[in-house]
């Protein structure tokens, strides 16, 4: 049995972690998918194994659908609700936590073997260890957040719902680098002329993006203004402040819509500056010019699917794909990022 390694590639490590990547944007596509459905406080306790099967009687699901006509969003939304309705929106929710679980321990068990078998190169392993209590702490914010919507509200907090949006992105992003230094090794970093931190200045930018849009989803606010570029037919909305500065950024459907709407316009110049400037540079490695390219491609793309959703008041297919769009676009920024520290 070998020591650990102190340098050089682990390309088994590095398919894993691309693997929970994979799984984590499924977690972040069916948790968008559960916000759509208005599925996320369908299940009102957590329990951690017992929680792992579903309904199996039906006596049991009689019992979860008690469990749920007790909350305000039954009481002063669903009042009409049959037991078949309610289970099209559980297991929105329970497939949600069950791929949780599944994340968790397709974690720690491959994890546990790479260490055992001295498989990890030594500067990842106390990555990997932070990437596992990540996980862990998504799990308890998910439940804060579900907690939000069981009491006084009839959907979870806005802003708790971009909390545990921006918890599973920074996982994605941290799991997409750690598995491309994996596969790569280390290697020296490339400082020249700042390309850098103008890579990861863009990557930032897509990620606040995103977090936006989940303001814009939890406030509902993609239901306000379908006409763009217009706000009502104004060029501002008219009602974007409300009493106070929080209650405005996090809670002004007007507001969010608005600021998503500008960080996007932002974005896209960026982006195409970005790509631009890569495509006509001397000494830039050529992959990354053609990830510029891509990442300013791809970030048209949703600009385009943000629009379209806007305009048709937020149909399910085309507010999926342009969740799962957004997911694509910041890996796109992530791949961009770490390509441009190296030679």
């Amino acid at each position: 049995m070998t020591s650990f390694l102190k340098s050089g590639p682990s390309r088994p490590v590095a398919i894993w972690l691309f693997v929970m990547a994979a799984l984590v944007f499924a977690m972040v596509v069916v948790g968008g998918s559960t916000r759509l459905t208005n599925s996320g406080v369908s299940i009102t306790q957590w329990d951690l194994l017992s929680g792992t099967l579903p309904p199996l009687s039906a006596d049991q699901w009689q019992a979860e659908f008690d469990h749920y006509r007790q909350i305000p969003q039954y009481r002063l939304m669903n009042q009409d609700m049959t037991l078949e309705g309610f289970k099209y929106i559980f297991w929105w929710e329970w497939s949600h936590r069950l791929l949780g679980r599944i994340v968790g321990v397709a974690f720690a068990v491959p994890f546990a073997v790479f260490l055992w078998r001295r498989m990890i190169d030594a500067r990842l392993i106390w990555r990997c260890a932070v990437l596992f209590a990540l996980g862990g702490l998504q799990g308890v914010v998910g439940w804060w957040m579900v907690k939000s919507g069981l009491v006084d509200r009839t959907e979870v907090a806005p802003e708790r719902l971009t909390v545990h949006l921006g918890l599973a992105l920074i996982l994605f992003c941290a799991l997409i680098w750690t598995g491309l230094e994996a596969w790569a090794g280390p290697k020296r970093p490339f400082q020249r002329a700042r390309w850098p931190a103008v890579a990861a200045g863009l990557m930032g930018l897509v990620f606040l993006q995103i977090l936006l849009g989940g303001l814009v989803a939890g406030n509902r606010a993609g239901l306000i203004y379908n006409d763009w570029p217009f706000f009502g037919g104004r060029l501002w909305p008219g009602d974007y402040w409300m009493e106070g500065l929080e209650q405005t950024l996090l809670h002004g459907m007007a507001a969010v819509q608005a600021n998503h709407r500008m960080v996007a316009y932002g974005l896209f110049l960026a982006a195409w500056i970005v790509a631009l400037r890569a495509g006509r540079s001397n000494y830039l490695p050529r992959p990354v010019a053609g990830l510029a390219l891509a990442l300013a491609v791809l970030v048209t793309l949703q600009a385009a699917l943000g629009i379209g959703t806007l305009m048709m008041q937020v149909p399910l297919a085309l507010a999926l794909a342009h969740q799962l769009t957004a997911a694509v676009v910041l890996a796109a920024a992530v791949g961009l990022a770490w390509r441009s520290r190296r030679v």
